[in-house]
């Protein structure tokens, strides 16, 4: 049997640096029909309120994609918040 104590994940790692869930509702025009608009949904953790992530993907959706974007609404929430996290002395049992 093998232990994962003291295996954290990389999501739990960001949310104790300060990331929250960043949730992107990106609107765009179609390439073959442009009077149409389709939605796409974008979600990471990401660094409120310079958003680094969100803005490297639109980046690359302006360089490497062809349907234009139309609009983007952003959400953002963080998971953990500092009263929430705090050192526990012991760990009690109930069978």
């Amino acid at each position: 049997m093998v232990s994962r104590v003291g295996v954290v994940s990389d999501d739990f790692r960001k949310q104790v640096l300060g990331y929250g869930l960043t949730t992107a509702q990106i609107l765009y025009r179609m390439p073959d029909h442009p009077s149409l608009l389709q939605t796409y949904v974008w979600q990471n953790y990401d660094l409120f309120p310079k958003f680094p992530a969100l803005k490297d993907f639109l980046a690359f959706w302006e360089e490497k994609l062809e349907g234009p974007l139309f609009s983007v609404t952003v959400a953002h929430s963080k998971l953990i918040k500092p009263a929430e996290l705090r050192a526990i002395d012991g760990v009690f049992r109930l069978h």
